[in-house]
């Protein structure tokens, strides 16, 4: 046997930082950190069981995650400039339009945290609409006059695809929600959009927490696309873990990966 069959292994645990609870999450976001100001960045935010589950028995994410994912979610927002999210998840989760989280409003400098909705037909969930703040919508051609119709033109990005009408070309949307001073970018799903920025080759990072759950069959993965029975046609892409950490006691992990 030779090391390139059987590579060394190094045990980091427990010889790890602790990091407490701490109301402004200094450290935390320190650990975050995505560069200077300005840059464009897209990072996802996903939360899995121990057995691949994506979302519990209700259909949502919010059944399977925890404290520590919340610690690590709210930091997450407090950083970001735009929640991106597909219309679809937007429905089945009911998000409504977004706010700084509470405390954690020193991390972003004061603007408000702006929420873009990605869907093809334009159509928009009911729940936000009724704000007084308006949600950006991504869509193609085809969805772009509805989704005026629901927010005003002004706040349509319509980013056609080579696809047809209802494409939407998510690369282009990134650079036109940067134009608008929208440059750091967090997506939390769903796993189409998920499938569909990783392979657009835009996704900088993928932050993934994995709590100790089982859910059992049903549910589906953290990314899902196309193809035969949603099987991908890409080959496996690399990624560098960033950082992991581990919540005492429960053992949920929350884990930074970089892909470009």
């Amino acid at each position: 046997m030779t090391s390139t069959t059987h590579p060394p292994l190094d045990l980091v645990f427990p010889a790890a930082e602790h990091l407490p609870p701490d109301p402004g999450e200094a450290r935390l976001a320190a650990l975050y950190d995505a560069g200077p100001p300005g840059t464009r960045h897209l990072r996802v935010n996903m939360v899995a069981a121990v057995d691949g589950a994506a979302w519990g028995p209700d259909h949502r994410s919010g059944s399977i995650n925890d404290a520590a994912d919340w610690r690590a979610f709210r930091v997450l927002r407090a950083l970001a400039d735009v929640v991106l999210v597909g219309a679809g998840t937007a429905r089945a989760e009911g998000y409504t339009m977004l706010d700084r989280p509470r405390g954690l409003e020193h991390l972003s400098g004061g603007s408000p945290l702006e929420l873009a909705l990605v869907t093809r037909s334009g159509r928009l969930p009911e729940g936000v609409l009724d704000a007084d703040r308006r949600p950006w919508v991504v869509t193609g051609r085809a969805g772009a006059p509805v989704a005026a119709g629901a927010v005003g033109a002004d706040h349509v990005v319509e980013v056609p695809g080579p696809d047809g009408d209802d494409d939407v070309d998510l690369p282009a949307a990134l650079d036109a929600l940067a134009e608008r001073g929208m440059t750091r970018v967090l997506s939390e799903g769903g796993p189409t959009l998920l499938g569909t920025l990783l392979a657009a080759g835009v996704v900088d990072e993928l932050c993934v927490t994995t709590t100790p759950q089982l859910v059992g069959p049903g549910p589906g993965r953290i990314v899902a696309g196309g193809g035969p029975q949603g099987a991908s046609s890409a080959p496996p892409a690399p990624a560098r873990l960033g950082h992991l950490i581990v919540a005492p006691g429960s053992g949920t992990t929350v884990a930074r990966w970089e892909l470009r």
